[in-house]
């Protein structure tokens, strides 16, 4: 049954850029790097504001104390003289000094200051000034000044323009939340740019899934040569695609080889019984009763031996995998075959080394090695003289390596590539007994096993190896 793949969703592609997962994690990267910014600028001005404030109040402290100790030595005349020495020396300080009531003695301060946050003995306040070339109008500046009462009702107020400061802080605060909020910008900008870039690869992608799955298996995800995680993640569904296309294949490819393997014995089948019922003799009826059963036999150790391919390709049986000791399969199985190899005049030889340890299913691990010696029973004799066979066990390079080796006809190099594939039967073999499935029950318990079949020439004859993960016990 075919099922169409669901359509694809009508949301316009800037209403899916802002709920795309790059874009978010830009947004929020781009907010949390501006509240550090936020945070860091409040900092820097704050700290930059109190290092000019101190230094300020430092100067003022200075300034007065060396007045007071003029007021003390000399009295208030000369401190006002020397107000006015200071005045006009353009150092740039503020002056007032008061007697009772209010009265300015010196000073070029006009008005008595309105402290804005008095806080001992002083704070900022604003005075006016008159502007260049004008007459009755008069514009404010910022100032920070000391309050030091003197003797009695005589105060002195000193005093520094702080305007310049000012200033200097509010242009910054204003540079630096511009900066901030370039950031912002360009932090969103650069997710809208990555969001959009993201998305047309996931469109992209998008579409090749959907043509797969409208039957296309040849089509791929695409893939952009960056090597990030995108490429990764395509790569590796490629390789998916490419197994499951195989099995595919395989499959298609299984499934017209039995239909082909099938329809001979059917068709045998078929003939008997209709060649049966013909004729009226008993023994007919017998007859073609006995060869039904040995074909039905044939079939049945068709369709098992499919069915043990399927489960060992599969992994189905990974979990009954345990510790068991290759040597002892390997005798037994031998011993099985022994009277059979003598009995059409051969031999068979068994060479082992200890600790053959692996991590196998025995049922599936015997059943392999039966098959590569019955192959060697029936293809590694001569005219003249049964199957010389020889199996070993060795231990190799951290593995285990059970092989068996024959002196007949062997296996082309050439050839050696698809006689693990289903129902393949090479010419040489056709008259003899058998399906065809023999090594790709092998093979398929190799992998299981995550281990390899290698068929190898052994000068003269086959030689087929099963190597195995040698398996090491705690300790």
């Amino acid at each position: 049954m075919y099922f169409a793949p669901p359509a694809p969703t009508s949301q316009p592609r800037s209403g899916r850029l802002w709920h795309t997962t790059a874009f978010r994690m830009m947004a929020a990267a781009t907010a949390v790097l501006a509240t550090a910014a936020l945070l860091v600028v409040s900092l820097a001005i704050r700290s930059t504001n109190d290092a000019m404030s101190r230094a300020t109040i430092a100067d003022l402290d200075r300034e007065g104390t060396a007045l007071r100790l003029v007021h003390a030595r000399d009295g208030v005349d000369a401190l006002g003289r020397r107000i006015g020495e200071q005045i006009a020396s353009g150092d740039g300080y503020l002056y007032r000094l008061t007697a009772a009531g209010g009265r300015r003695l010196a000073g070029n301060l006009r008005e008595n200051p309105s402290f804005r946050d008095e806080a001992s003995g002083g704070g900022t306040f604003r005075y006016a000034i008159a502007a260049p070339g004008e007459s009755g109008s008069a514009r404010t500046r910022l100032a920070a000044g000391r309050v030091y009462t003197l003797t009695g009702d005589t105060t002195l107020i000193v005093a520094r323009d702080i305007e310049a400061q000012r200033h200097f802080l509010s242009h910054t605060n204003w540079t630096l939340g511009l900066g901030v909020a370039a950031l912002a910008l360009v932090g969103l900008g650069a997710g809208v740019l990555l969001s959009r870039h993201i998305l047309g690869r996931v469109d992209a992608m998008t579409a090749a899934s959907r043509s797969i799955m409208a039957g296309n298996l040849a089509q791929r995800l695409p893939r952009s040569g960056s090597s990030d995680e995108l490429d990764r993640l395509a790569d590796s569904l490629n390789t998916m695609l490419d197994r499951i296309e195989l099995l595919m294949a395989g499959m298609k490819e299984v499934s017209s080889n039995v239909a082909h393997d099938l329809k001979t014995p059917l068709t045998r089948i078929k003939a008997m019984v209709e060649a049966a019922l013909r004729s009226e003799r008993p023994d007919d009826y017998r007859a073609a009763l006995e060869r039904t059963v040995d074909e039905s036999d044939r079939l049945l150790q068709t369709f098992n031996a499919l069915l043990s391919i399927a489960r060992a390709e599969a992994g189905q049986a990974r979990s009954g995998l345990e510790a068991v000791d290759a040597g002892m399969i390997i005798e037994d199985v031998a011993e099985l075959y022994e009277p059979m190899v003598e009995e059409q005049g051969g031999s068979l030889k068994i060479e082992m080394e200890p600790g053959l340890l692996v991590r196998a299913d025995r049922q599936l691990l015997a059943q392999a090695l039966s098959n590569l010696i019955d192959n060697a029973l029936k293809y590694g004799g001569h005219e003249e003289r049964g199957a010389e066979i020889t199996v070993k066990g060795a231990v190799s390079n951290n593995q285990v390596v059970i092989s068996v080796g024959d002196h007949g006809i062997g296996i082309a190099p050439e050839d050696r590539g698809r006689v693990t594939e289903r129902f393949v039967r090479l010419d040489a073999s056709r008259a003899r007994p058998g399906n065809g499935l023999g090594l790709s029950l092998v093979s398929g318990v190799m992998k299981l096993h995550e281990g390899t079949l290698v068929l190898e020439d052994n000068n003269p004859g086959l030689l087929a190896k099963l190597v195995l993960p040698l398996h090491h016990t705690p300790g």
